[in-house]
């Protein structure tokens, strides 16, 4: 606690009055791009691995940043995308999953968790359809690879799950919203984005980049954060995504 307060003491004493034009304009209200889906993970930081700006993100964050299909739960996360496409008018949503998950980990061994953690096995119910295409098309894969094609999947089930809500499918249907998967490395900080072309997550960002290129953003995306980092065995290991 004492860092936290530490660190509480140096934002109002070093950040805040280095950016007071920003905090004026926050002040006033938000407009957010983004909305950004991903994991309570301790080690995952949306602001900090994008390098945004306050104000520039709109967050969702749970237990393996699952995205409940419409109508399946009363909770916030539909809440939430509701208030981001329709009140924010945000343009993109990233859905961004990581290596090392432990919501995945249970999901693998979701059996054994219905009595230890009943809360946590009725969450990890909603991402079902993962599990189950994992378990019935890569069986063959070992432990650490089934939990990356899990990892994988499950990206790719929560942003058909996005799709529907009926805000973001109005949104998508007038060409306003862009979807985007991502997988997020902890142990090397690279990112792999889902490229519906190559049907993979690969380490070029060509989705994405492609879309902010026809909003003028092209000196933003033409290399993507941690692409000259990745080692050569990772590059060369794509994840087949089902979406």
């Amino acid at each position: 606690m004492k860092k936290l307060m530490r660190g509480l003491r140096q934002f109002q004493d070093t950040y805040v009055p280095s950016h007071k034009k920003l905090m004026a304009t926050l002040a006033k209200g938000q407009s957010p791009n983004t909305l950004f889906i991903t994991c309570s993970d301790s080690r995952v930081q949306p602001e900090l691995i994008t390098q945004a700006e306050l104000g520039e993100l709109f967050v969702i964050r749970n237990a393996g940043n699952i995205v409940p299909p419409f109508g399946a739960t009363n909770g916030g996360e539909g809440a939430t995308i509701e208030y981001a496409v329709k009140s924010l008018n945000v343009n993109h949503i990233i859905v961004c999953g990581h290596s090392s998950c432990g919501a995945m980990k249970g999901l693998l061994q979701i059996g054994q968790l219905e009595e230890k953690m009943p809360l946590v096995y009725n969450w990890l119910i909603h991402t079902e359809a993962t599990r189950q295409l994992v378990e019935d098309n890569y069986n063959d894969l070992e432990k650490s690879d089934k939990l990356d094609m899990l990892v994988a999947e499950n990206v790719l089930t929560q942003i058909e799950n996005l799709r529907t809500y009926p805000a973001v499918r109005s949104m998508l249907h007038r060409g306003n919203l862009s979807l985007h998967g991502w997988i997020y490395n902890i142990n090397d900080g690279s990112i792999l984005a889902y490229d519906s072309e190559r049907h993979a997550f690969v380490a070029p960002f060509s989705e994405l980049g492609r879309a902010l290129n026809n909003n003028g953003g092209a000196h933003a995306v033409s290399q993507m954060p941690g692409e000259n980092r990745l080692a050569r065995a990772q590059a060369e290991r794509i994840f087949k995504g089902s979406y």
